[in-house]
């Protein structure tokens, strides 16, 4: 499955992912506040080039992870909808799977490891996910998604998978605008 997945991804021609990354920007238009770079003088000169810091801890879950998040659930088919999302996060992919869920009327189960800090599992269920509480590290709570979408039939929404096309061209930056999407 690993091995189709990468051939898919090396076989996918440039018009291919741009098409993509164009969809992903129309799936988030209206989802997201606009992030501007910012340049910083003191890392510019401590490293001697321009540095630009993009404040993504000003989308309304605190995180650029809405934007993979947000475009593979609104690309889920409607079998994969019926079935619930399920993930696994400490925070802020689980809020942005949360938010996409909620928005598209889908149930959200997140799996957190017993370290996460309250704010970031309240924020998660405040956009109406269920939350359940599991191991001591995040790896734990990996293994028990997976083992629960498996059980219960729920589509996984994985966080870093860079072969996970939805998550990928969500996150990717539009063209040579200079602006994500």
């Amino acid at each position: 499955m690993k091995a189709e997945l990468v051939n898919k991804y090396m076989e996918m021609s440039e018009e291919q992912h741009q098409a993509n990354v164009q969809r992903a920007a129309e799936n988030l238009k209206g989802v997201l506040k606009p992030t501007p770079l910012i340049h910083s003088d003191f890392y510019s000169n401590e490293y001697n080039c321009d540095i630009y810091i993009k404040p993504e801890n000003l989308q309304m879950t605190g995180s650029f992870k809405i934007r993979g998040a947000y475009n593979k659930i609104m690309n889920l088919t409607e079998e994969e909808a019926a079935h619930g999302v399920i993930a696994s996060s400490a925070g802020n992919h689980a809020q942005g799977v949360a938010f996409a869920a909620q928005k598209r009327d889908i149930k959200a189960t997140i799996v957190m490891p017993n370290v996460t800090p309250l704010l970031k599992v309240n924020a998660t269920k405040a956009y109406g996910a269920d939350v359940v509480i599991h191991g001591d590290v995040y790896d734990d709570a990996y293994s028990k998604a997976v083992s629960l979408a498996k059980e219960k039939g729920y589509t996984f929404v994985h966080p870093l998978r860079r072969l996970r096309r939805h998550v990928r061209t969500g996150h990717h930056r539009s063209g040579n605008s200079g602006r994500a999407v």
